[in-house]
């Protein structure tokens, strides 16, 4: 049992669990009112929705190590689990037997909405999996963007679900700034997060490309670091965090306005903090030990990103 849990990362799963908890949160404080005082992240459904997300992220970690086996022979031979410690025909097993749970909810929730976002977004994410792991990890760039798209889908989940439940609810008096139809707000929300989330998993995704180098050779695959260089895939991951720090200004932009005060800051110096740490171990000698340090910085970075919707209800309650 030991085996299987580190076989799909459950701090990774956790941390999907506590972002789709705390922005469902926040948009709970939101529509509060018009929920008629019932949050919708205690409802049965929402936590078939998060489940649903974090059995085929843990599906995916499965048919990832699967694939993996040889370059995880070189790359990290003690935390090596397929082979060693399970059988790849039950890796194979379980892999499909959490796949097919995971989309049995996503039909039950796409008829109980009447949507098919949900059918669509989990065949597409169970599919893209299957084919990152088996083939386009190891092509440039493709890899890389795909499993940092999938990463980006996870709040765009909780604005659909909410979406689809107040549609029609306007926010005009809540907010200082203005959109064109005030019922998408969760999705324009989930999209604003995704898209800090997509470039900084991006970049994540290249920082341990920098780790795997040797192992990953093995597979002949072609990776930033393999084909330009680690000094041309440092560059770019510095530019990438810069870019994520540049689309903060609009945020320190709702905190002049009053949108963010207080606590609700937390989260964001965080990860400002942590995402400068990883930009300043990036500049100095490329080793093992620092590029390890950078790509826990990143990590840092993406948790307390995620985790700043659910600071956002203390300007709510304040």
């Amino acid at each position: 049992m030991i085996h299987f849990l580190r076989l799909i990362r459950p701090v990774n799963l956790l941390i999907i669990a506590v972002t789709m908890y705390s922005f469902g949160g926040y948009l709970d404080y939101v529509y509060l009112d018009e929920s008629q005082g019932e949050m919708l992240i205690q409802t049965f459904n929402f936590f078939l929705l998060v489940l649903s997300t974090v059995m085929i992220a843990a599906a995916g970690n499965i048919i990832n190590d699967y694939f993996d086996v040889r370059a995880d022979r070189i790359n990290r031979p003690e935390q090596t689990i397929i082979m060693k410690h399970i059988k790849r025909r039950w890796a194979i097993v379980y892999h499909w037997i959490l796949n097919f749970v995971a989309f049995g909810i996503a039909i039950h929730l796409g008829l109980a909405s009447d949507t098919f976002w949900y059918v669509f977004i989990h065949l597409l994410s169970i599919n893209l999996l299957w084919i990152y792991s088996m083939q386009l990890k190891r092509t440039l760039v493709i890899g890389n963007v795909v499993i940092a798209l999938l990463t980006a889908l996870v709040p765009v989940l909780v604005g659909i679900y909410y979406q689809d439940i107040f549609r029609t609810v306007i926010l005009e008096e809540a907010y200082p700034f203005h959109l064109n139809n005030y019922q998408y707000f969760p999705v324009y929300i989930g999209l604003g997060l995704g898209l800090f989330a997509f470039i900084l998993n991006w970049t994540r995704e290249i920082i341990k490309d920098m780790e795997d180098v040797e192992g990953d050779k093995v597979l002949k695959a072609r990776t930033i670091p393999i084909v330009y260089g680690l000094q041309k895939a440092r560059n770019i991951s510095i530019f990438f965090i810069l870019i994520t720090m540049t689309l903060t200004v609009p945020v320190v932009w709702f905190w002049k306005t009053g949108f963010v005060v207080g606590m609700a800051l937390l989260p964001l110096i965080l990860s400002a903090f942590s995402a400068i740490f990883s930009m300043l171990i990036l500049f100095k000698p490329l080793s093992p030990k620092n590029i390890k340090i950078a790509d826990l910085g990143i990590k840092l970075t993406i948790i307390f990103g995620m985790i700043l919707p659910l600071f956002w209800i203390f300007q709510i309650l304040n």
